[in-house]
């Protein structure tokens, strides 16, 4: 089997978690995102926070949100990069939402009215809904009445990058739709958007960065050193057990399944199969019994689907 070759840094376009994450860390950067993005002029009062977990119980899974921020009336902006089709990501989206919302309102808060309004942006190089639209915009309406809005403030934004619809968009959002998934000099070069050249300044200033080079290396090596021929039946004990301390130390962390399974960039079956052995030997996680439980008498993680 071929090993994985790791994308340089320099290679890494804005769809790639790692670099969006990094880049919109910068709150004119994220800014000119989510104004292009939903085509309105947007001033954020916050910096943006990236990588930003949400657990309101620790009976309940935790999110990851790629970025967030506030603008200056109090509206929260909620931005994730989404590289692979889960086929579950209008259902994720609800759960995001109702995460979002619980968190928002500090405990014994009576007055629902303080709730900030909020809008989930989702970007995708595929179309979820395969309507050939760049974006999809979702607010709740009146089924008997589709004129009469709810009003309760939150919205949910689908962004597919290989939309077909172009008369309905700016051309900056077309150029920007193009950088997402080629983000160079010349894509940069070649629009007129200003805040596209100024988030292109930061992409350039993450992607010379030494401090950010050792920091992309460290994570993809902590990748692939988890990926290494594997995690299949008939691959080495070593390589299935170093599997397993991965995902138990993601678990000590409180990371939920899709989390772990993208992290790890293994499929979602094979994760849930270690998770449903592992999380019964909480909190201690003896990767050696899971290991023996698993493999030891002839199962396969298949068998904990």
């Amino acid at each position: 089997m071929e090993k994985n070759v790791v994308t340089k840094l320099e290679d890494l376009n804005l769809i790639n978690r790692f670099l969006f994450d990094e880049v919109m860390e910068d709150r004119e950067s994220y800014q000119a995102t989510v104004s292009i993005l939903l085509g309105e002029d947007i001033q954020l009062l916050d910096e943006p926070e990236t990588e930003k977990e949400l657990r309101v119980s620790p009976e309940l899974r935790e999110i990851r949100l790629d970025v967030v921020s506030m603008d200056k009336g109090g509206k929260l902006y909620y931005t994730e990069m989404q590289q692979k089709n889960t086929k579950n990501l209008r259902r994720r989206s609800r759960y995001y939402q109702a995460q979002l919302d619980v968190s928002l309102l500090a405990p014994g808060s009576k007055d629902f009215n303080l709730l900030s309004d909020s809008c989930l942006i989702l970007v995708s190089p595929f179309d979820i809904f395969e309507r050939g639209l760049y974006r999809y915009t979702f607010e709740n309406i009146c089924k008997e009445c589709p004129d009469l809005k709810l009003e309760d403030g939150a919205s949910r934004v689908f962004i597919n990058t290989k939309g077909k619809n172009k008369c309905s968009f700016s051309q900056e959002f077309l150029d920007f739709m193009e950088y997402i998934t080629n983000t160079t000099d010349e894509a940069a070069e070649r629009t007129k958007s200003q805040k596209i050249k100024r988030i292109h300044e930061q992409v350039k200033r993450i992607k010379l960065s030494e401090k950010m080079g050792v920091k992309y290396m460290q994570l993809w090596e902590e990748k692939a050193y988890i990926r290494e021929e594997g995690y299949e039946e008939g691959y080495e004990e070593g390589d299935k057990k170093r599997l397993i301390h991965t995902i138990c130390k993601k678990l000590r962390k409180g990371k939920a399944l899709e989390q772990i399974a993208d992290e790890v960039e293994e499929s979602l079956d094979l994760v849930r199969g270690i998770c449903l052995v592992a999380q019964k030997e909480a909190p201690d996680y003896d990767c050696d019994k899971i290991y023996e439980i698993l493999y030891g008498a002839e199962l396969t993680i298949h068998s904990y689907k």
